[in-house]
């Protein structure tokens, strides 16, 4: 049977401003030229004149965070506890089986941004695609967000998840879940100002911290989500193993069988 792979993820590029100023990512880049006396170095009297076209090896230095780019986030960077008390666990104690697991789309791109999804509209949109959650489906949600990567408001744009929502799929034994915004809850610019009004702490990050109650992954910043059907792939999201970290650089995929 034919199979396609479609990536869901978007590149690590300084250029573009896909996260507030003060988490922007640098990227040096050492070039062939730069590079071929630290490889001469290696072997006492050999010059770059030895080397193939003069060429060293091409290398990049990364000043970042593990939430640059596409990443999972591990319940430990919701709360430092999970599910009813149990120590919240790092990216590198992250449950494999979750990683990859048939995927389901819900396509949320025409709530505006800032608006956060309850569960009855989850549950609606699960009946318009005529799809019945099982344990570890991966969700994940296509918000006006995607459309705007590269803009420089992408951090202010697209629903959130709240709280009931996510726990509606979190009961249903689903633990991996995405979106291609910024931030699986509503951007903050948004919740800033109904806290502005309300001064409900409850509102902020309610989302994430969901986890408290049942612990769970979201990818954040996925890309290329309104490509996909709503069902019939499977998504591939297995997170870079960084030792007691709260998010891990994934590279999304989601996996048709045409």
């Amino acid at each position: 049977m034919p199979r396609r792979i479609i990536d869901i993820s978007i590149a690590l590029d300084p250029a573009i401003k896909a996260d507030p100023p003060q988490m922007h990512p640098e990227i040096d880049y050492h070039s062939h030229a730069d590079t071929a006396p630290m490889m001469a170095a290696y072997f006492p009297g050999l010059t770059k004149e030895d080397l193939p076209a003069g060429d060293g090896w091409a290398v990049e230095t990364l000043r970042l965070s593990t939430h640059n780019g596409t990443h999972l986030d591990a319940p430990y960077h919701h709360h430092s506890t999970m599910s009813g008390g149990q120590r919240a666990i790092t990216i590198d104690e992250m449950p494999l089986e979750w990683c990859y697991n048939p995927g389901v789309k819900l396509d949320f791109r025409h709530f505006p941004d800032g608006y956060v999804v309850s569960a009855a509209e989850v549950e609606a949109e699960l009946a318009r695609i005529g799809h019945d959650l099982s344990p570890l489906d991966i969700v994940v949600v296509n918000t006006s967000a995607g459309a705007a990567y590269g803009d420089e408001d992408y951090v202010d744009r697209g629903c959130g998840m709240g709280r009931e929502a996510t726990l509606y799929l979190l009961e249903r034994g689903v633990r991996i879940t995405g979106t291609d915004a910024w931030s699986w809850d509503a951007p903050f610019s948004h919740t800033a100002k109904k806290w502005a009004e309300t001064r409900d702490p409850s509102i902020i990050w309610e989302g994430h911290r969901a986890s408290i109650d049942i612990g769970y992954g979201h990818i954040e910043k996925l890309s290329n989500l309104e490509s996909l059907p709503a069902t019939g792939f499977e998504i591939s999201c297995f997170p870079f193993k960084i030792k007691g970290a709260s998010a891990g650089f994934t590279r999304a995929v989601a996996i048709l069988n045409d």
